[in-house]
């Protein structure tokens, strides 16, 4: 790791310890106050709004501590680093986010089946408004802290924010219209709360494991890194682009680069060196590049890889060849010898495909035989 990375992680850090701890502070003085006016006025939906933000502060917490154990250092055992920190410690948030909803469910039914009278006046109005506007200016806060410094677990908690300020609006709402009307909607804002809080707590958790699982690179991403390869003189084209996430800054690629047959091997290897260290100074992704040598001299090749290329497409619209090798058996029999590049919904049907590419080549040439290995495409098409 370069002195820019690590200190971007160290920078990293700090923001994210600034951001928990202010979460902290809020969330913990919004749960206070509406926990008063929810018991006061024994209003089960402030009650539920007041254990969400204790909810947001456990997340903060956790947050927090999670950005410190990311910036923990590679070591023998970790030689990756200890980013995914950061994505175990929005997991286990969602957790307590699923529990404390679960609770407060249970909690609403109760006071569906069993209603109390309520004791609401001006001062619970006042608290509720009090909170739109400090969840607003966290939202505009996390916001411009995670696009700062890149951090999803920040900008998650940014819509978060945002999230609370709607439903603290509706509960605003609920409580000026059941001070003036007879209806008591309290216990079923609650229930509507608590679903919401269910609800986030498995989006979290979704978008949590994920990166954990193992996400595909974004396009957008793996875009840039191919216009970044391509940029260079000698190089005719990429494939076979692997990415592996090990926490934010921490991107491991090793693609696939076409390159002349005749190209001399020493120059190459001086601009695939080059082409490393740049990609990872402009992009933070520390890239392997393997080197394919390609005939560019050879028409009768480059005319039947075209044709087949152009050709399977029919098949689907997403499929590429490559690594497209000609070698002549006899008069009856040429070897066509490349690797497909499957989408993953045809990942069932590699048979079938096998034998429709095969009628294709044969239907170019009668001594055409493929023999072709499949590849899975790793990048996101979302």
């Amino acid at each position: 790791m370069n002195d820019a990375f690590i200190a971007e992680n160290k920078q990293r850090q700090k923001h994210g310890t600034l951001t928990g701890i202010v979460g902290i502070c809020c969330n913990l003085l919004l749960f206070g106050i509406k926990l008063a006016a929810g018991i006061i006025s024994s209003s089960i939906s402030i009650i539920a709004d007041a254990f969400n933000n204790l909810s947001d502060m456990g997340s903060s917490l956790v947050t927090m501590y999670g950005f410190r154990l990311a910036a923990k250092p590679a070591d023998p055992d970790h030689p990756y680093g200890h980013g995914r920190y950061e994505y175990i410690s929005a997991f286990i948030v969602s957790g307590l986010i699923f529990m404390m909803g679960m609770e407060l469910l249970k909690s609403s039914f109760d006071k569906i089946l069993h209603p109390e009278p309520l004791n609401l006046d001006f001062l619970a109005v006042a608290i509720l408004a009090v909170s739109v506007l400090v969840k607003l200016w966290m939202y505009f806060y996390n916001r411009k802290v995670g696009k700062r410094i890149n951090s999803s677990a920040i900008l998650a908690t940014a819509q978060d924010c945002l999230n609370d300020v709607f439903t603290t609006t509706a509960i605003l709402v609920s409580v000026v219209v059941m001070m003036f009307t007879s209806l008591n909607i309290d216990a079923y804002v609650g229930l509507a709360m608590s679903l919401y809080i269910i609800w986030s707590g498995f989006r979290t958790a979704k978008e949590t494991i994920n990166p954990l699982l193992g996400e595909p690179i974004d396009e957008q991403t793996a875009k840039t890194l191919e216009n970044e390869i391509m940029s260079f003189d000698g190089f005719l084209g990429v494939h076979d682009l692997l990415a592996h996430n090990y926490g934010p800054g921490r991107c491991f690629a090793s693609v696939h680069v076409e390159v002349p047959a005749d190209t001399d091997i020493v120059k190459c290897h001086e601009q695939i060196d080059i082409c490393e260290k740049v990609v990872f100074e402009r992009t933070g992704i520390l890239l392997t590049i393997h080197m394919d040598p390609v005939e560019t001299d050879n028409e009768i090749l480059t005319t039947a890889r075209d044709t087949v290329a152009e050709r399977i497409k029919a098949i689907h619209s997403s499929l590429t060849i490559h690594d497209f090798r000609m070698t002549p058996k006899s008069d009856e029999r040429t070897n066509l010898i490349f690797d497909v590049v499957l989408p993953v919904d045809l990942a069932e049907d590699k048979k079938r495909v096998k034998k429709e590419i095969e009628k294709i080549a044969k239907e170019i040439d009668p001594t055409y035989q493929c023999v072709i290995t499949f590849d899975f495409d790793y990048t996101s098409k979302n």
